[in-house]
């Protein structure tokens, strides 16, 4: 799939419905709002596949009143696909909200399938997905640099036990090999920590 989604001139956008009727609401409010790349899903069968081939940049999901198997199903893909999803019930409760926000549901709205508010509800699933994830990569960098940092610090005990080394002098040679075999400081140290365990002297 995609990265970040955007309102770029054509996004591609995957209405999700098996009612023909509701189907019809949601494409024509897309279409009167400029969003002309629209695909309808009725079958539900091999879906992920359906979605990998379309590559859509948003995905609309309108169950009417689901299941709790088809709920679940559509929570399901919610978390597989790295893209907005709105989507449209018509009753809900606490549990089901909870659970559609935990699955990254972008928007998930209750009795609110009208024409003329599906722009804004796309807009806004895009806009909250793109905030999210923005959260998440800073996220997953922050809990990388840091075990980065931890793997440096490892690093830098073993050499200064085994070879008398001052942890600026640790450092220094560290860096120094990164940059003259041009690696990241990380995978230098991630070195020097297997071999010490490979000559079982490894520290903690």
């Amino acid at each position: 799939m995609k990265g970040p989604a955007s309102v770029n001139a054509s996004p591609i956008v995957v209405v999700i419905d098996e009612n023909d009727v509701r189907a019809a609401i949601l494409e024509d409010g897309l279409r009167e709002a400029g969003l002309v790349n629209v695909h309808r899903l009725s079958d539900t069968t091999n879906l992920m596949r359906q979605l990998v081939r379309l590559d859509p940049d948003v995905i609309i999901i309108d169950l009417e009143n689901p299941s709790r198997d088809v709920l679940e199903q559509m929570f399901l893909v919610s978390r597989s696909v790295s893209r907005p999803v709105a989507m449209f019930v018509d009753q809900s409760d606490s549990e089901r909200t909870n659970a559609a926000m935990d699955a990254g549901v972008s928007a998930y709205v209750v009795d609110g399938l009208k024409k003329e508010r599906i722009k804004t509800i796309v807009d806004m699933a895009i806009s909250r997905f793109n905030t999210f994830s923005k959260l998440r990569i800073e996220l997953e960098e922050a809990r990388s640099e840091l075990a980065d940092r931890k793997i440096i610090e490892r690093a830098k005990g073993i050499m200064m036990q085994s070879r008398g080394m001052s942890e600026d002098e640790a450092y220094t040679l560290l860096r120094r090999t990164a940059m003259t075999q041009k690696k990241r400081l990380a995978d230098i140290a991630q070195s020097v920590i297997t071999a010490s365990e490979l000559l079982g002297g490894a520290t903690s």
